[in-house]
């Protein structure tokens, strides 16, 4: 695997930038895992999900939106193959929420979830009967995994040569606290979004939803190159 190039973020209204360089996945509490853990109402649901501020080079394709789920119909994104572990999973969620971006000229996709729980052991059990579907190969036959550090609690992300848009793509899973956090890229070229970059967007969203649980206005965005 190549070596990307630097990816910066910042937190809030911090004077200087905050380097994203590479290192491994895995299991521990890493950036973004500590601090309060509490269940997060709509709006601070919402506010965790990044806006077009929060990411400079992005198009808004659907503006961030958070709903508490229907029981006949539970979220979209809430995709669980164990019949028994479904129920637990998308049946204890307490609100949920989505955004979505486009960048030209490759038309890349970059595409947000975020499923909100009462209690950190409810969304544990939840982050792993959701990797069982989201983990692995599911963004595409051959998929293999990207280095993001340690952003939240747990955390894994993958990358196939061609997902559902013909190109390169991502699936990232997070959870930080009470949330389980989705991110996903894909594109119609050849260029996939680089590991780098797949890391900050992973660390600024982690970020975001750890602000939210601490009681702050979640303000963490991507800055640049």
């Amino acid at each position: 695997m190549s070596r990307p190039g630097k990816r910066w973020y910042v937190r809030g209204a911090a004077v200087g930038a905050v380097a994203l360089l590479l290192a491994g996945c895995g299991g521990g509490d890493g950036g973004g895992g500590g601090g309060a853990s509490k269940a997060l109402g709509k709006a601070e649901l919402l506010s965790v999900l990044p806006d077009a501020k929060a990411l400079p080079g992005w198009r808004t394709v659907a503006e961030p939106d958070a709903q508490k789920p229907v029981a006949e119909y539970p979220p979209p994104v809430c995709q669980v193959p164990d019949k028994k572990k479904r129920q637990a999973t998308c049946g204890e969620i307490t609100f949920w929420g989505v955004s979505s971006f486009v960048r030209k000229p490759d038309v890349t996709s970059l595409n947000f979830w975020t499923l909100g729980y009462k209690d950190e052991k409810t969304a544990d059990a939840a982050y792993d009967a959701l990797n069982a579907y989201y983990g692995g190969d599911r963004v595409g036959v051959g998929a293999k995994p990207v280095e993001i550090g340690e952003p939240g609690a747990e955390r894994e992300a993958n990358r196939a040569g061609t997902g559902t848009m013909g190109g390169p793509a991502t699936i990232t899973q997070l959870r930080v606290g009470t949330l389980v956090l989705g991110i996903s890229t894909g594109t119609q070229g050849k260029s996939a979004v680089p590991d780098a970059e797949v890391k900050a967007l992973a660390a600024m969203v982690a970020d975001r939803a750890q602000q939210a649980q601490d009681g702050e206005k979640p303000s963490a965005a991507v800055t640049g190159r």
